[in-house]
């Protein structure tokens, strides 16, 4: 990539890169399952695997702003259990992503969505609000998670539903995924670099001209965060979650 790529960046990619940024800072500040639209303005933007290495330095900057604030609400013992699958999604990833057919990972995709939260709206209509505790739940998709994270950075339906079936409150679930992801998007990035070679110094300096509109974007997420009840937080991940399986389908 030409060192002069950023300069040539046209009009219309600028804008859409910015609202891709203030759309993380959102999702990043607790307005969960809105994820997609920053993947599918980048996708947009620029060349759908290059975007990955765009995006990737930027969430990592979002991360550390929503650990920093939602940190004491973490709870580890999750983290526990579903980092250690994801890593290995990640690995699995690396390996066989780059010549897995696009369109036969979106159809694959949006169809385990679908039917994890057909799985979540049954789980909730039972009078006996327990979770599930079996160790497949978490490692089929924590694997799943990490590995749709690596492929295209598309872990946040996954890892919303894990946390959902969790029943975690509305800031343990924002602290604990804040933790989960910082972990997980730092451990990306040597692939990105060195394997997939999708970060370079022009890619590196294009974010760092984005950053404004994560601040923006995490600024107004926490207003907005504070505004949802708990009984709307659940629900708003659900239909959003669900919106963003069709994005993903048709983008």
């Amino acid at each position: 990539m030409p060192f002069a790529f950023v300069s040539e960046i046209s009009t219309t990619s600028w804008i859409l890169s910015f609202l891709a940024t203030f759309v993380i800072g959102l999702s990043k500040a607790g307005i969960k399952g809105i994820a997609i639209i920053n993947v599918t303005f980048m996708a947009i933007a620029f060349e759908a695997r290059q975007s990955t290495g765009i995006v990737l330095p930027l969430l990592v900057v979002a991360d550390v702003m929503a650990v920093i604030y939602y940190n004491r609400h973490t709870q580890w013992s999750y983290v526990a259990k579903f980092l250690p699958w994801m890593i290995f999604g990640i690995l699995l990833g690396s390996w066989v992503g780059m010549d897995l057919p696009e369109q036969v990972f979106k159809i694959f995709m949006v169809i385990l969505i679908f039917l994890i939260l057909a799985f979540i709206v049954w789980w909730d209509q039972k009078k006996v609000k327990n979770v599930p505790t079996h160790w497949a739940f978490a490692s089929g998709v924590g694997t799943l998670a990490g590995f749709t994270t690596m492929v295209g950075n598309l872990a946040g339906p996954l890892s919303n539903i894990y946390f959902l079936a969790m029943r975690l409150p509305k800031n343990q679930f924002i602290g604990t995924a804040a933790w989960l992801f910082l972990i997980i998007n730092v451990f990306k990035l040597p692939f990105h670099f060195l394997v997939w070679n999708t970060i370079s110094a022009e890619t590196l300096l294009l974010d760092l001209k984005l950053i404004p509109g994560i601040l923006l974007g995490f600024v107004l997420g926490i207003k907005l965060v504070k505004m949802i009840n708990e009984d709307f937080f659940r629900k708003m991940i659900l239909v959003l979650t669900a919106l963003g399986a069709v994005v993903i389908l048709f983008k």
